[in-house]
């Protein structure tokens, strides 16, 4: 029942109803863990119950970035929720937030669920869209939602009473990738109606060598965009593992160049955070 701090998307991470994914994302830092099937936690009462705690005796300053007001719990931080929702009592546990004075719960997905919409959490669910140019969606997120499908679905979650927010990561720089932000900048304009409302946050790519390995044997055309050793440097991370990440002299530039895009074409669409 570990609850992790965040501090970014959310302000904690909760304990995991779901580990594993049923999508096969190039990037995903999920497989290299688990490569393949999904696990489904049978206790989710336990889950709620030690989230149920965490709120009520964990001191945490209020406003902050993640939100005015409440405590924020990321539920989905090594599935897609959407995605797995038919897997999960996911009523209860939307419920569970919906009706809880402190706690809110959140999560990031590329799988526009119409069955969500039949459910009205008030506020207290934010589902975090995942955007990228679709040609790199078709590379790199195959069988996912459509882009235009996300965007489109914005409106009709927030209709619903969700809190509605883009996820623009991971952020893959490469020949034209300006241009390829700036005609899905575009679309957002035409599609978004609640433009106070939808914020963003942004993450650049950091890749995995032994992801990589696997993607050189399964799906070798996908490394022609993630494994750029001319503009990457090698990062251990807090758990050991080799990453890459955009070198730090030229990442600074690269998030520049976003920031600038960005607030020329949808200034109304806050960034939250940016790395």
């Amino acid at each position: 029942m570990l609850i992790r701090p965040s501090g970014r998307s959310t302000d904690f991470i909760s304990p995991s109803f779901g580990y594993g994914c049923l999508y096969n994302c190039s990037y995903c830092y999920m497989k290299r863990h688990k490569p393949d099937g999904l696990s489904i936690s049978t206790n989710t009462g336990d889950i709620l119950t030690a989230i149920n705690n965490h709120a009520y005796f964990t001191p945490v300053n209020k406003p902050n970035q993640t939100h005015a007001d409440y405590t924020t719990y990321d539920i989905s931080c090594n599935e897609d929720f959407a995605l797995h929702a038919k897997y999960h009592d996911w009523e209860r546990i939307f419920e569970f937030f919906r009706d809880h004075p402190v706690a809110m719960g959140a999560f990031a997905t590329k799988y526009v669920n119409p069955n969500l919409i039949n459910f009205d959490p008030q506020g207290k669910i934010r589902i975090r869209f995942s955007l990228m140019p679709q040609h790199m969606s078709d590379i790199h997120e195959p069988n996912t939602s459509k882009i235009i499908d996300r965007i489109k679905a914005i409106n009709a979650f927030i209709d619903a009473g969700y809190d509605v927010h883009v996820n623009f990561s991971p952020v893959i720089v490469e020949d034209d990738w300006l241009e390829d932000y700036e005609y899905l900048f575009d679309m957002m304009n035409d599609y978004v109606d609640y433009k106070d409302q939808v914020h963003a946050e942004v993450i650049f790519l950091t890749h995995n060598e032994k992801k990589h390995e696997e993607n050189l044997k399964k799906h070798p055309e996908t490394e022609l965009h993630l494994w750029n050793p001319a503009i990457q440097e090698e990062k251990i991370s807090q758990y050991g593992g080799t990453n890459i990440r955009y070198a730090k002299h030229l990442k600074p530039l690269y998030i520049d160049a976003f920031k600038a895009l960005h607030e020329r074409v949808i200034p109304w669409n806050k960034i939250r955070y940016i790395f």
